[in-house]
């Protein structure tokens, strides 16, 4: 099997083919950047995961974190991966220099988290999910606090984590009871507990940093009423170094089916009434500060998914290769050679699936940190604004798609590996058991589902839509060819079929149907999500039909090429079509689940 984790022809033609990322360094934010610098340090975390991560992935999910009731121990590996990480400067990748940082553009941070996520994605989320929480502080928190902590966060001396659900609220967050009361000196007194916490404790940096939310006493009932707050596992000294052990405790860890290497904890605030925290920010802000490092959390779940899938797919894909099994139909003789399995047709087509959800959803998720890279380079405010609505109405399906579509591909995975495929001895099985977390992390996709219909398509007066359509608009202009424009052709009715649903809706949801129409809000996810990601591989069908009409390739791009035309027609053919039925259900607010009754089950 290939030791290539992720394919360097694919990653090159997804960011300077499709997206162009090199002509963002002539923007002064990224002008001190050029192709060979991106390069440089898509080699090195290349290396990295290679070296460091991948080799305990399996040793990280037979041998998941311990608890002595004193302390959280896990196998050295992780330590030294996270380490290397940390000294790499690559936790800093994406800050300014003047903060220490790398100042790279997201899409090529997304590129590099891309080896980590297929290497090993549960060693991979204790920097991660520290680069999310500086970047919450960066945004924030007061200057003092900005000193103190995202220095040392941007280095790995210190990690971080975000710290919302509660035992009893679950995304739910209007409903949580953690607490804080001001202190003379500024800070205030946190009491409650948090679980779920991924990250929440162990002994890979010399700090935790935890962003906490919680109520101010007397504040507003409801998310209007949640601050945010720095909760450090150690207090600092006067001298910024890690002192008193903060009144906060790991109550105990929970044992997931999958990314076992990273802690997940119960933790307890205040059990003595003195844990220190910090607000940051204004009071009651803080589910508004939050949501920074949740929509980060999102891009990062759905491209996770995406590059997990795609391991499972890289994997199978060399299998199918290999492995002997049968001979080809028709004409075939029991003396004939037995065939490798990916002559078979059936193996084709769960290959097939697979390559156009995984790269379908690396193409969506590209598209997403490219419009990060836009909102931080663009100078018009109104340019800006339209990048931001357009973000705003594709983060929902750039966390839930990919998280729904990367677990189907894992699956197709284990199929084509047959009696082999749910064995421990392949790495398949757990590629799938890391995976399936995706639709639960940051939001079920159900709630993504919500969110889009009721709330991100209507948001700015439907601008987000505008921009989308636009954006559409101006990519099918690009196609020149056959292929191309068959496959826009293709799209066209549902694109139709979506703008005739639409007001449909937003009628219903102040209509005597609500109550259905919120039932099969998935059924709309789905029907956007498909055709969003067709749009992606039109895209990545347009500039590939260019590349073969372009001149002479050598064999190995031509294959490259004709394999992106093929997957984007087998996604339309296949996959946008399942779609049919999802329209019949919103369009005739069908009441199959919204009218069951509780007793009836």
């Amino acid at each position: 099997m290939s030791e290539e984790l992720v394919s360097r022809k694919e990653l090159s033609f997804q960011l300077y083919e499709v997206l162009d990322t090199e002509a963002l360094c002539e923007r002064e934010r990224f002008s001190e950047h050029n192709k060979d610098t991106f390069d440089a340090v898509m080699d090195t975390a290349d290396k990295i995961a290679r070296e460091k991560f991948a080799p305990h992935n399996r040793k990280a999910d037979l041998n998941e974190p311990t608890f002595d009731g004193e302390n959280v121990h896990m196998i050295p590996e992780v330590k030294e991966a996270f380490d290397t990480y940390a000294e790499s400067g690559l936790i800093a990748g994406r800050f300014d220099f003047e903060d220490g940082g790398m100042q790279l553009p997201e899409t090529i941070m997304m590129a590099c988290a891309g080896y980590f996520m297929a290497a090993n994605p549960s060693s991979t989320g204790y920097s991660f999910l520290t680069v999310a929480a500086a970047n919450v502080i960066k945004n924030f928190a007061s200057q003092a606090l900005k000193e103190k902590f995202m220095p040392r966060m941007l280095t790995g001396e210190f990690t971080g984590t975000m710290a919302l659900t509660e035992p009893h609220a679950g995304s739910s967050l209007a409903d949580i009871t953690t607490n804080a009361k001001p202190n003379e000196d500024g800070s205030y007194r946190i009491k409650g507990s948090k679980m779920f916490i991924s990250a929440g404790d162990h002994q890979l940096s010399n700090n935790i940093v935890h962003l906490v939310l919680a109520k101010i006493q007397g504040a507003p009932a409801g998310v209007k009423g949640i601050s945010l707050f720095v909760v450090p596992k150690f207090r600092l000294d006067e001298n910024g170094e890690p002192a008193e052990r903060n009144d906060v405790s790991l109550a105990g860890l929970i044992h997931k089916m999958g990314y076992r290497g990273t802690t997940s904890t119960v933790l307890s605030f205040g059990e003595k009434d003195d844990c220190h925290g910090y607000l940051v920010g204004e009071e009651h802000q803080g589910l508004k500060y939050m949501f920074l490092m949740m929509n980060e959390a999102r891009l990062g779940v759905g491209f996770g998914a995406a590059m997990v899938g795609y391991a499972g797919y890289r994997y199978s894909l060399a299998y199918a290769k290999e492995r002997t099994q049968g001979r080809v139909a028709p004409h075939n003789k029991p003396t004939d050679k037995a065939a490798t399995i990916i002559q078979h047709g059936d193996v084709k087509r769960m290959l097939l699936a697979q390559k156009s959800y995984v790269e379908g959803g690396m193409a969506l998720c590209f598209y997403a940190a490219r419009l990060v890279d836009e909102l931080h380079t663009l100078e018009s405010p109104e340019a800006k604004q339209r990048t931001a609505e357009l973000l705003d109405l594709l983060t929902p399906v750039v966390k839930a798609w990919p998280s729904e579509f990367g677990p189907k591909a894992n699956d197709l995975a284990i199929q084509i590996l047959g009696g082999s495929g749910y064995t421990r001895e392949y790495p398949v099985e757990q590629c799938w058991r890391d995976n399936r977390l995706n639709p639960i992390h940051e939001g079920t996709n159900g709630i993504q589902a919500l969110d889009l219909m009721t709330r991100k398509l209507w948001q700015a007066n439907g601008s987000g839509l505008v921009q989308l359509q636009k954006m559409m608009s101006e990519d099918f202009a690009k196609a020149q060819h056959q292929a191309s424009k068959r496959l826009i052709a293709d799209l066209q009715p549902y694109l139709a079929k979506l703008q005739k649903l639409i007001p449909v809706i937003g009628a219903e949801l102040k209509g005597e149907n609500q109550n259905s129409l919120l039932a099969n809000a998935s059924c709309f996810l789905t029907i956007f999500g498909q055709i969003v990601v067709s749009w992606m591989w039109i895209r990545q069908a347009i500039t590939a039909e260019a590349a073969l009409n372009g001149g002479s390739l050598s064999s190995d791009d031509e294959a490259f090429y004709r394999g992106k035309l093929q997957a984007a027609k087998y996604f339309i053919d296949w996959e946008l079509t399942v779609t049919d039925r999802d329209f019949k259900i919103l369009n005739s607010m069908n009441d199959s689940c919204s009218n069951m009754q509780e007793a009836w089950f």
